[in-house]
């Protein structure tokens, strides 16, 4: 069996270290799973989530020109079931509402941003000058 880059596969959890769990994925393949792929939270002690020999799914993160596999618990967790694409209207006209809403969306976003920036200038402005000044009188 080949490992590709973005392929899930089930393995066995055969160590655990402080920055990651190694994967035994089969045929003598082993990938590491780093603590930052471990789960969606912060994950301060990597025996919260995982023991040895316990199976689970991972994803195929990278594959490097060494036969070092990097891998994910918590991508391989993240399944979508709706992105079906019988499930995505790929009509033309959706397309194009789409498009609208997000150019009405980014319009909207610099109008405001431009008020804010009007505001924070006016602001800074009428700190420097504004008639105040020390020591005469």
């Amino acid at each position: 069996m080949a490992v590709e880059v973005g392929q899930i596969i089930e393995g066995t959890v055969s160590g655990i270290t402080n920055f990651g769990a190694f994967v035994e994925l089969g045929e003598g393949k082993t990938g590491m799973v780093h603590i930052s792929e471990i789960a969606d939270a912060y994950v301060k002690d990597i025996h919260a989530y995982l023991k040895i020999n316990d199976k689970v799914r991972v994803k195929v993160l990278s594959v490097d020109e060494k036969g070092k596999i990097g891998l994910s618990v918590r991508q391989a967790a993240v399944v979508k079931k709706s992105t079906r694409p019988a499930d995505v209207d790929w009509s033309k006209e959706a397309r194009s509402q789409k498009c609208e809403s997000f150019e009405e969306t980014l319009s909207k976003f610099m109008k405001d941003s431009e008020e804010r920036l009007l505001d924070i200038k006016r602001n800074r402005e009428s700190k420097r000058g504004g008639g105040y000044s020390r020591g005469r009188g």
